[in-house]
């Protein structure tokens, strides 16, 4: 195994070995570069590439970002590993959360979940530590996890009632492609692939698949051994119009303000995510926008590269909805938390804030990388949350609150050594320490 497959192993502790080595050899520095990629799935959730959290890392540094966020879907299963990794690289890091949240208000409309009126992702960004199972905070976390459980299994029953001759077991088929027993459609989608290979031999499996998708043998024969099979396949048994799918309700999904209380349960940063700007409930932006920040969602998450890596005309039309909606955020001094995903093959590592289409915004997107970065150390080593009462109380107004986040999130990013000072120094040294003379230092008194 190379160093770099071991960096992915499903053993946390071969991991951890493996990125200490990497360094070691590397004599890796801190990183300081300007593009920023705070939104990636690890194998905690998808990752196309099968990374693990301290791959992400490696690769960050690799790659010469500024700050890098963990985001898997429903689970904080990396967050831990995550923290460490950036302290053991030199990585400035956030871990956030995704999932699919219902809204009421737009009950009849979509919004960015495609052809699924009411049904939002929604994110929360920055937390800390991993809630105590037995805390409110717990068990909603653990009701995340077996909500999706509940859901796949139910999407594989449908599936195998329609495909037996590749019908799988949940237990047996699927969890082992993952390293904690969370799965999504795309491990259930892999699983199918791999089942029509153990149970048919393989020119009847390329017939099976040309059957279904409804493609020639050749062209099965083009895409056998690549992703675009997972893909079309995906869309085939998982999508809407697909074998096993089926319509989302208000109840297969939890309500966007019970998801919002409980990020804030959390201490995190409850975010609203925008698509393209296309769909009926994006269209008026605004209003989207005002209603959630009414419910308590005070930062916004972009994945860029929809909006710009497109052909003519979309790309001029997206460009532009794209700049009215970070003016907007701006306007409502909203952080923008920007990403890749990074959940199927083609998507860039990192968006080139330098590049022609996202130069314009690429101040607005830094300064959001750095706010949550910032609320993240502070969290952690002062516990002191963006969204807490004594950070309202300590600024005059969010303008004031962004730009002191802004200040620490910039900060060079922190070694085990400077961690474990931090908190040994307990919460009130440690927020001296990290509100230094480089950032507009509050007056204390308010707090």
């Amino acid at each position: 195994m190379s160093e770099l497959e071991a960096l992915n192993s499903f053993s946390a502790q071969e991991r951890e070995a493996a990125l200490r080595r990497s360094v070691a050899a590397t004599s890796a520095g801190k990183s300081t570069g300007t593009n920023v990629n705070m939104h990636m799935h690890s194998f905690f959730s998808y990752n196309a590439f099968g990374y693990s959290p301290s791959r992400i890392a490696h690769e960050a540094v690799a790659n010469g970002l500024h700050a890098a966020g963990l985001c898997d879907f429903d689970v904080l299963d990396g967050l831990d590993e995550f923290h460490k990794a950036g302290l053991i690289v030199g990585l400035r890091t956030t871990v956030n959360l995704e999932t699919r949240a219902f809204l009421n208000e737009y009950a009849d409309v979509e919004i960015n979940s495609p052809g699924e009126p009411g049904v939002t992702y929604i994110m929360g960004c920055g937390f800390a530590g991993v809630p105590e199972p037995e805390s409110s905070s717990g068990r909603g976390l653990q009701s995340f996890r077996a909500k999706a459980r509940e859901r796949n299994i139910e999407l594989v029953a449908r599936i195998n009632t329609q495909l037996p001759t590749i019908a799988i077991d949940y237990d047996t088929d699927v969890l082992p492609l993952t390293p904690a027993g969370v799965a999504t459609e795309r491990h259930i989608v892999r699983a199918y692939i791999e089942q029509a290979l153990r149970q048919l031999n393989e020119p009847e499996a390329r017939a099976f698949w040309s059957a279904q998708l409804d493609l020639s043998a050749q062209e099965i024969e083009a895409i056998m051994q690549t992703p675009v099979l997972d893909e079309k396949v995906r869309a085939r048994l998982a999508k809407k119009g697909g074998l096993g799918y089926t319509q989302p309700t208000a109840e297969t999904f939890p309500a966007v303000d019970d998801f919002i209380d409980w990020v804030q349960s959390c201490r995190a940063i409850p975010t609203v995510t925008w698509l393209d700007g296309t769909t009926a409930g994006e269209s008026d932006a605004r209003a989207m926008m005002e209603l959630l920040h009414g419910k308590g969602a005070v930062a916004l998450n972009i994945i860029p590269d929809r909006n710009w890596n497109l052909p003519e005309p979309d790309r001029t039309e997206k460009v532009a909805r794209l700049g009215e909606i970070v003016k907007m955020a701006d306007a409502m001094q909203m952080p923008i938390n920007i990403g890749t995903e990074m959940n199927k093959p083609g998507l860039p590592f990192a968006d080139d804030l330098n590049g022609e289409a996202l130069r314009p915004f690429a101040d607005s997107f830094l300064a959001g990388a750095q706010i949550m970065v910032g609320h993240g150390l502070l969290l952690r080593y002062a516990d002191f949350s963006y969204v807490s009462e004594a950070a309202n109380n300590t600024f005059k107004n969010a303008g004031e609150k962004n730009a002191f986040f802004q200040a620490v999130g910039s900060h060079p990013a922190l070694s085990e050594e400077d961690a474990t000072a931090l908190l040994e120094v307990g919460p009130e040294k440690a927020f001296d320490q990290l509100a230094d003379s480089r950032a507009p230092f509050p007056d204390r008194s308010r707090r």
